[in-house]
């Protein structure tokens, strides 16, 4: 088991050429695979800490050796990475969730006569495949309207099975040999053409099998075309019945189209492919758009989530899903173009194959009606990993996990089934304030949430002393009894790491408590401060439910307080100096700043200026001047707190406020 030290030792001797590299664990596991234009100068990026991905120091950690093959160009890299990938299956590469395999509608085209069925296997030498398909039943059905529309023997007929067992047994019979046999079901119906009893011929036959395949492969107008020229043929023939038939199918077709989300008014051909990321997974889900119709919608699950980039989790979805895919589009919408596209879309047009020479390429609209399409499968990502979510018990599974998780690595006596989290939000002290959030067996209990202004006098903001006094009246023996501040908590967080802490912990034994478990979370490296190891702070796996847990409780502390702060700030903005002057009520107050402007200018003014207004009788008006020089010393330190407000504004427009916030207590 080489070291990390040996193993950039090894790298000097690893090319500069195309090819992938694999990492391996202790084991000899590949747990990663990745691909590069330049071996090495990719590997050591690894090693030496230039790769800033979340999982990479979890990675590290395992790296025990490496491996690599080397390749003549980036496009053979691509596609031997994509089968290294399906091969090892490495658990730090992103894959299905389910690891499923998806169903296909496959036409056996080696038969004499092709039969259509669903399956879930898509390898099979001379069988064309449609999908994949996330939707089992969607599938099925689309097999029973294909056959409503065009008659086409079914694999799983017996008849046909006979058929064909009879034909591969002897090559010189012929269909008129088989006229006298037993005719089946579906034929009686109208779904079956005949194959069984010789009532079709194996040129007939192919005609309804190319026709079957357009549908499939969503190219309706085409086949809508051939089936109208076909009605009109069989009316000029006289053959009513016939055209009634065919009339009935075209009907059937235009229906399904209009059931249909029109999305272009352009022929469009493109695979619009949106994402969606939680912690651990993700959304994935593809509008399939053909002829400026979606004629289906796929969504899958990924097993990485927000410790991925979107490249490369995209990257992955890619070649996983076109690697089975059988219908390749000549475009594909995507919300970032992935870095090696040159790559990625000469592997598609190579897969595309088209007669007319089309090349498949890459599209990150920004406005207009792709970007729109792409929005619309960015929701649908949503509410599908949403489903699968609720389906799978997925934020039960993991709250469990991340509070035993974090019983284990802060040697708390249980799991924290109680949280609270304290933030202060000050500028140079001033409208300081503090949250308390409350996480109750996982979750945010916000009706437990309380906000409390801070009373201290200050100057300058003292994080320190201010949170010693939100703890000292949260622990007060009053408030400790006090109903709505329910039980003492099992896990106390205060952000702002060590510092805090010891702010905390002094607050605390000078209140004589003594059974509520410390910790301070600092804001670099998401490092948890205790008690029992001040000098060493224990580090949470990257990725791990405890992790996410803990940022999420310092998250919507921070967010309580700083809402609470900009209300107090808001509130103080729209008093004016003015209703400190007896005499000037709100329409005295509206014509000064109708006259002059601004509030600035009226403290450049002069009495006299003042008194020629006429607003004012001339005792009001001496003094609003007087009190205006007054104020004036502190004008310069007003402006600056007013940008370092105004810089806050900007800041706080990432945070969104949850409903009800406004329904906690002052305190």
């Amino acid at each position: 088991m080489a070291t990390i030290d040996e193993i950039k030792e090894q790298l000097a001797s690893v090319p500069l050429l195309p090819g992938c590299y694999l990492w391996k664990n202790a084991a000899g596991e590949v747990i990663y695979v990745g691909k590069a234009n330049q071996l090495r100068n990719r590997m050591r990026q690894y090693v030496m800490g230039q790769d800033e991905r979340l999982k990479i120091p979890l990675m590290l950690q395992e790296i025990a050796s490496f491996d690599y093959v080397i390749t003549k160009n980036e496009y053979e890299s691509l596609v031997l990475e994509k089968n290294l990938i399906q091969q090892y299956r490495p658990r730090f590469n992103a894959d299905f969730k389910d690891d499923k395999s998806y169903p296909f509608i496959a036409i056996t085209k080696g038969d004499v006569f092709p039969a259509i069925k669903y399956t879930r296997e898509h390898r099979k030498p001379d069988t064309r495949y449609f999908g994949p398909y996330t939707d089992s039943r969607g599938a099925r059905e689309l097999i029973d309207i294909a056959r409503k529309l065009v008659p086409i023997c079914s694999a799983s007929c017996n008849e046909w099975k006979r058929t064909e067992k009879r034909l591969q047994a002897d090559p010189s019979l012929t269909y008129e040999d088989l006229t006298d046999e037993k005719v089946c079901f579906d034929c009686h119906v109208g779904i079956g053409p005949g194959a069984c009893c010789g009532k079709i011929s194996p040129e007939e036959y192919a005609q309804n099998v190319k026709r079957v395949e357009r549908f499939l492969a969503g190219s309706h107008r085409e086949f809508i075309a051939e089936l109208q020229q076909e009605m009109a043929q069989a009316a000029s023939n006289l053959e009513f019945e016939k055209a009634g038939r065919i009339k009935s199918r075209i009907d059937l077709v235009n229906s399904l189209t209009d059931k249909q989300h029109a999305v272009s008014s352009r022929n469009l051909d493109a695979d619009v492919i949106g994402l969606y990321r939680q912690e651990t997974i993700s959304g994935v889900q593809v509008l399939v758009v053909r002829e400026g119709r979606v004629i289906n919608s796929l969504d899958f699950v990924l097993n990485k989530g927000l410790d991925t980039p979107d490249q490369e989790l995209m990257h992955s979805f890619l070649l996983r899903y076109y690697d089975q895919a059988t219908s390749i589009p000549r475009e594909v919408i995507l919300a970032e173009v992935p870095e090696d596209h040159e790559v990625m879309e000469g592997w598609l047009t190579e897969r595309l194959a088209s007669v007319h020479g089309a090349k498949v390429r890459f599209v990150a609209p920004a406005k207009g009606e792709k970007h729109d399409l792409l929005k619309m499968a960015q929701d649908n990502a949503r509410h599908s990993l949403m489903r699968y979510m609720v389906r799978t018990s997925y934020e039960d599974k993991r709250t469990n996990e991340a509070l035993l998780q974090l019983e284990s690595a802060l040697a708390l006596d249980r799991p924290p089934m109680r949280i609270e989290c304290y933030d202060i939000s000050t500028i140079h002290g001033r409208f300081s304030v503090a949250s308390m959030v409350v996480f109750t067996n996982g979750r945010p209990d916000k009706k437990a949430y309380r906000r409390f202004k801070i009373r201290m006098e200050s100057d300058e903001a003292n994080d320190f002393a201010m949170m010693s006094e939100v703890l000292a009246r949260r622990f007060a023996p009053e408030r400790v009894e006090d109903e709505r501040f329910g039980t003492l908590p099992d896990l106390l967080i205060v952000d702002g790491g060590k510092p805090q802490l010891t702010a905390a912990m002094q607050q605390l034994e000078e209140l004589g408590i003594t059974t509520v478990s410390l910790a301070g979370l600092a804001k670099r490296d998401e490092e948890l401060f205790v008690p029992w190891s001040l000098q060493d702070p224990v580090v949470l796996p990257m990725g791990s439910a405890s992790l996410y847990l803990v940022k999420r409780v310092r998250d919507e502390a921070h967010r309580f307080a700083i809402t609470f702060h900009r209300e107090l700030r808001d509130k103080a903005m729209t008093a004016s100096i003015l209703d400190e002057v007896p005499g000037i009520g709100p329409k005295r107050k509206k014509a000064l700043y109708k006259h002059f402007g601004s509030l600035k200018k009226l403290r450049q003014a002069s009495l006299q200026e003042i008194c020629d207004t006429r607003i004012l009788p001339t005792e009001v008006a001496n003094d609003l001047y007087q009190l205006l020089r007054l104020d004036e010393q502190g004008s310069d330190q007003s402006d600056a707190n007013e940008q370092g407000s105004n810089q806050l504004n900007a800041d706080e427009q990432l945070i969104p406020i949850a409903e009800g916030d406004q329904l906690n207590s002052n305190l």
